[in-house]
């Protein structure tokens, strides 16, 4: 930023008060009522309600009864991005074979400015299974997706994520990070019981691009089907996992 910008000569408050407000939506499982938001930014009803008011009629908030809640639209028109659209699109029939050849669930994750976030995923074929909805943030340090981005990131990229990144609650990384970083790089994929669901084994492989940078992370949740002794085992999942990673690295290439 530059002098002339930093001593305010450019600031725009409006906008300031409408980004503070679609940021703390955000971060806000439930909604919020106009007097929640107004105390949390400490800012009057008044000055706030004509921007939430806009915001709410071009769709990037939904009102319900007195309380606003964020929507969809920041999160789809990040997907209008040409490379965001490409990989989801070319990934979703290969991740769809792989669901039903593994009978499990999978998501893919990107690294975005800080966060990974959850871009696609499919259910398991049967009827239940454990899935991520899309636009979730998952953990850096303590997950599959996060262990195989960080194994494939160079050097640079990977001291920048480590700088960009808020750990979420209850994130705390192991404490042989960079050897199980080092082994995930060298086997080319992340085994590892999941920090957040007993019984569940996160299963990560990566998703490479044409100059052998790391586009994604695709995981699947595994969880042992006890009603089908002959659905896949683990190391046949993740064996159809690494193949639909390899062909996505190819296809994306």
């Amino acid at each position: 930023m530059s002098e002339t910008e930093d001593d305010g000569r450019y600031r725009a408050p409006a906008l300031d008060k409408g980004l503070d407000m679609i940021e703390l939506l955000a971060a806000r499982e439930e909604g919020m009522t106009l007097k929640d938001i107004s105390t949390a930014l400490n800012r009057s009803p008044t000055e706030l309600y004509r921007m939430l008011d806009r915001l709410a009629r071009r769709g990037y908030v939904a009102r319900q009864g007195d309380t606003y809640a964020l929507t969809m639209k920041l999160f789809l028109l990040a997907h209008l991005r040409p490379p965001i659209r490409r990989l989801v699109g070319q990934a979703m029939p290969v991740m769809r074979r792989f669901t039903n050849a593994a009978e499990q669930a999978c998501h893919l994750v990107i690294y975005d400015r800080g966060d990974l976030v959850v871009i696609a995923q499919v259910e398991a074929p049967g009827y239940w299974g454990v899935t991520i909805r899309v636009g979730a943030q998952i953990g850096l340090v303590n997950s599959g997706s996060g262990h195989v981005i960080l194994a494939f990131a160079s050097p640079e990229e990977r001291a920048l994520m480590f700088e960009e990144h808020e750990k979420m609650p209850y994130e705390v990384a192991p404490t042989d990070l960079e050897q199980r970083l080092a082994d995930v790089a060298l086997h080319g994929y992340e085994a590892m019981q999941s920090q957040q669901t007993p019984t569940v084994w996160n299963l990560s492989v990566p998703i490479m691009g044409p100059n052998g940078s790391v586009l994604a992370a695709l995981t699947c949740p595994f969880v042992r089907r006890l009603e089908n002794p002959d659905a896949p085992d683990r190391d046949r999942v993740l064996a159809l996992l690494r193949a639909a990673g390899n062909e996505l690295s190819v296809t994306t290439a």
